[in-house]
């Protein structure tokens, strides 16, 4: 039986003008200068049975409805069945807003933009597609991922905003770092990376995943990929690829890991955007060492498994609707600090607006089976403790692409939802019930092995 493995890959630029409204704090910033532009990266696979999509959009968050817009657009144009599209954010903070989040808007000019550009890439992808093959790679980077999340002394105390009591710990300790016992969790330093050439030896694609939730070291107002942008780069640089390649870097289960160093011993440089520049760069640099050893597949199988899982949400009580009503009738939102009245305030509006939410979330779970090797899709931010539970086990090429075909916000384990913290604290980006981090993990896990048990 023949399988004609066929691949092809195109990015369009998806950068925001001056002005527009940018995720990724909680209040609003607009654009003020573009540091370098944005993407809608598109790869697309097909054989004789199958045709799969991954798009990886530089942006923070993407809502489903947004993308399932989206989907129905490019299933229209080129026949792709929604199922079988994994379309994920890479969580640059320094990116257009398409969603609400906290108190900074969707600019709804260039979220209508969005989805046309997104399908553009696709189309693009369809239409450089030829004879390939592919390979999955990984190695081990620990140096750049660093828990967020920290023990502190007795003598520091981190007021929920939502419930009024003590967190047991706390999120990027900022200003109290002489207070840490240590990180609480271990990240996950694996890079993964799925590698496509053609048959005639050219370069299509590296598609990166590492979970790093981002670097961040731009001035507010600035529009930039984060290093996410820089290890595609590095990567096209130095491999010498032609002007057709495409790289690629996804955000894996990043929810509690970032590279900000509290205890003051790594030393990165400085300048805007320096620190991302070398991690991009580094992380290409650790993908082209294993380049060379890599077992290449020119017939892969494809397929994908879909299914959308409803989760409960955490809810607002009646009594806590009228504490925030109180609270939000003093006023003060337009002037609002990052100090414990303005975390105050701004939850208090966020129990508001949950509030109108259904009880229950309907949320997409994917699994892409390519080859020996298979990518999960996750629709929020994971931790890296759910990433490594999903990979334990697994004899097979595997890895987690979050933030993917939806954004129903944090999704910590049930027992950091206990210990608290920014993550966990109830609003529209943290809400789902304390058992639905194992309700996802165990779903994509039946996913993974539908291929089995079929």
């Amino acid at each position: 039986m023949s399988n004609v493995f066929q691949a092809g890959a195109a990015s369009v630029e998806t950068t925001p003008s001056l002005g527009t409204i940018i995720n990724g704090d909680f209040v609003t910033h607009y654009t003020q200068k573009i540091h370098d532009p944005l993407h809608a990266k598109a790869l697309v696979f097909k054989n004789d049975d199958s045709c799969l999509a991954v798009v990886i959009v530089d942006i923070c968050v993407m809502g489903r409805e947004l993308l399932d817009e989206t989907k129905a657009i490019i299933e229209e144009k080129f026949g792709i069945p929604p199922g079988q599209v994994l379309i994920s954010a890479t969580h640059t903070h320094a990116s257009g807003a398409v969603e609400d989040v906290h108190m900074v808007p969707a600019d709804m000019a260039y979220r209508k933009r969005l989805p046309g550009l997104i399908t553009k890439a696709v189309g693009k992808a369809l239409g450089q597609i030829k004879p390939a093959q592919l390979a999955f790679g990984s190695i081990d980077v620990p140096e750049y991922v660093m828990c967020r999340r920290y023990w502190m002394e007795d003598s520091y105390s981190q007021i929920n905003p939502v419930t009024g009591k003590a967190d047991t710990i706390k999120t990027n300790p900022f200003g109290v770092e002489d207070q840490i016992i240590k990180p609480l969790n271990n990240p996950d330093p694996e890079l993964s990376f799925l590698a496509i050439k053609g048959l005639d030896g050219e370069w299509i694609s590296i598609l990166g995943n590492y979970s790093l939730h981002y670097v961040g070291d731009w001035q507010n107002g600035t529009i930039s990929a984060d290093y996410f942008g820089m290890f595609s780069n590095a990567l096209k640089e130095k491999l010498g690829a032609g002007e057709a390649f495409v790289g690629m870097m996804s955000n894996g289960t990043s929810g509690d890991i970032n590279i900000w160093d509290f205890s003051g011993r790594v030393k990165f440089p400085e300048g805007e955007l320096a620190k991302s520049r070398k991690i991009g760069g580094e992380l290409a640099d650790k993908v082209l060492e294993w380049v060379q050893g890599l077992k290449w597949d020119k017939s892969p199988q494809l397929k994908s498994s879909f299914s959308l899982l409803k989760a409960e949400r955490r809810m607002p009580s009646s009594e806590e609707l009228e504490k925030s009503k109180t609270i939000l009738a003093s006023g003060g939102l337009e002037e609002l600090k990052p100090d414990t009245e303005g975390w105050e305030k701004l939850y208090a509006r966020e129990q508001m607006l949950l509030n109108e939410f259904p009880e229950k979330a309907t949320c997409p779970v994917q699994v892409l089976h390519i080859g020996e090797g298979k990518i999960g899709a996750l629709p929020g931010e994971f931790f890296a403790e759910t990433g490594l539970k999903i990979k334990e086990g697994l004899d097979f090429p595997y890895f987690t692409i979050s933030l993917a075909n939806d954004n129903v916000g944090y999704v910590p384990p049930e027992h950091e939802i206990e210990k608290g913290g920014y993550e966990t604290w109830r609003c529209r980006i943290s809400n789902l019930s304390t058992g639905s981090e194992e309700l996802f993990r165990k779903k994509l896990l039946e996913l993974i092995h539908e291929d089995k048990n079929t």
